[in-house]
């Protein structure tokens, strides 16, 4: 497709070398240019919603063309297969954690996805799942959820997040600050979770990133009176 390969020298030239220095600190592995997410936005703004555009340029392999193609794609035209060939092709946690998990979360098979790829003993799976689910939670209206789903899930969380491995630790803690921004019937207990489960510690790479502490961030949400409030879409 030539639309591929005319996307593929423009990224090619869009790429620094201080941004890829940035992203394989973040753990980013080759192939990648080093694209800023904001440098991408004329390109989205020519092609949004081409949905057969993004599979392509997913299946590239380069990280930047991957994310771009999750902010190109149209998650309501997304199939299961599609869905596991997408984080079967993760290459690091940006690709599992954001763009696979946002198109799941926002597409018709969001609870398929995520009950699915959390039970998987594959890092970058299962991270998703658990990013999934958390995506969920910031989109769904609360007569959609099941509560007692959500409320195994916590309980599952304060049970495995000190022992999963490193990546889904971090997606984890974020779930239980999902529910306790997302989900008021619950979001009292994540609130308890959090603390009991207290900091949880992720290797970030050689980078400045910081795990958030749950009941710290659930009580800014709180104390804006945002509790509750669901977002639009996830994917940015």
């Amino acid at each position: 497709m030539d639309q591929v390969k005319e996307i593929m020298n423009e990224l090619a030239l869009l790429g620094t070398e201080q941004t890829l220095k940035t992203m394989k600190n973040h753990g980013a592995v080759e192939p990648i240019y080093g694209v800023r997410i904001g440098d991408m936005k004329p390109i989205l703004k020519r092609h949004k919603n081409d949905h057969e555009l993004a599979l392509e340029l997913f299946k590239t392999g380069n990280s930047d063309a991957m994310y771009l193609a999750g902010l190109m794609s149209k998650p309501a035209l997304m199939t299961p297969e599609v869905l596991d060939e997408w984080i079967n092709g993760a290459t690091w946690h940006m690709i599992s954690e954001y763009t696979v998990a946002w198109n799941a979360a926002e597409s018709p098979w969001k609870f398929e996805m995520a009950r699915k790829w959390i039970e998987s003993e594959d890092e970058l799976t299962a991270d998703a799942g658990w990013a999934t689910w958390g995506c969920i939670l910031a989109l769904t209206p609360d007569d959609q959820l099941d509560q007692q789903e959500i409320d195994q899930l916590l309980d599952r969380v304060e049970r495995e997040v000190h022992s999963a491995p490193n990546q889904v630790r971090y997606v984890m803690n974020g779930f239980v600050i999902a529910v306790g921004s997302y989900y008021p019937p619950l979001a009292k207990k994540a609130m308890e979770v959090g603390k009991r489960i207290g900091k949880v510690k992720v290797n970030m790479g050689n980078t400045e990133c910081k795990v958030p502490y749950p009941p710290d961030y659930i009580q800014k949400v709180w104390d804006k009176g945002l509790l509750g409030r669901k977002r639009k879409e996830v994917r940015c």
